[in-house]
């Protein structure tokens, strides 16, 4: 039996897989340092979905909040901290610098999502500055939030990544209450390399919240 596989396909798999996860792993590091955040994510589920259902992903888009969440765990963590590297084909100026052809340039959008000139307290996880603001989108139409690239080598994957991160999101938080093992404290630093990773992996207790046991099976 001969299995064909279109790469780019392959790409968006492969590579989305390990950059989503540590999406969700930090997302939910900040849901759970923050209770009130995890109180309003959990009863926007509710209104939604209810106790006595699962997760569908019809339910994603009319999850604002929990949208606003992904995408300011993005501002704060973006997967690829210096985007993929792009190379000139030809020698040109930008913004009064001449770039020579073939330069390999690298785009520092962890600092950019975290400049005190353009976000208000930067450092703080805060979902309601994306609540209800179609003004940050994906799609790097603003050069202050871009944490999937811009332009013709923006990432391909963003509507895979935006699914899989939402669903699996909604999930968690929707079926279980989450908290750290008895006497620990929220570790929230970075391991910084291609891919940006929790420096140390996230440890939580989860304990069922829905009515209906059969709906773990």
């Amino acid at each position: 039996m001969i299995l064909f596989v279109n790469i780019r396909e392959q790409d968006m798999v492969v590579g989305g897989s390990d950059t989503s996860s540590n999406t969700i792993e930090f997302a939910m590091a900040e849901i759970m340092n923050q209770p009130e955040i995890l109180k309003k994510a959990q009863q926007e589920l509710e209104a939604v979905i209810g106790k006595d259902n699962i997760i569908e992903e019809s339910h994603i888009h009319k999850l604002p909040y929990l949208q606003a969440v992904m995408k300011e765990t993005l501002r704060l963590h973006p997967v690829l901290p210096l985007l993929v590297p792009h190379c000139p084909s030809e020698t040109c100026i930008v913004g009064g610098y001449t770039i020579p052809k073939g330069s390999r340039i690298f785009v520092n959008v962890w600092a950019t999502q975290r400049d005190p000139s353009i976000w208000e307290n930067p450092l703080k996880f805060d979902p309601e500055r994306f609540f209800n603001d179609s003004k940050w989108d994906f799609y790097g139409s603003d050069f202050n939030y871009f944490p999937f690239g811009s332009g013709k080598r923006i990432c391909a994957g963003i509507a895979m990544a935006e699914r899989m991160v939402m669903y699996s999101l909604a999930t968690l938080l929707h079926s279980f209450n989450w908290e750290l093992p008895h006497g620990e404290k929220m570790d929230l630093s970075e391991k910084f390399g291609i891919v940006l990773k929790k420096k140390i992996p996230l440890v939580a207790i989860p304990t069922p919240r829905l009515s209906d046991p059969s709906l773990y099976e």
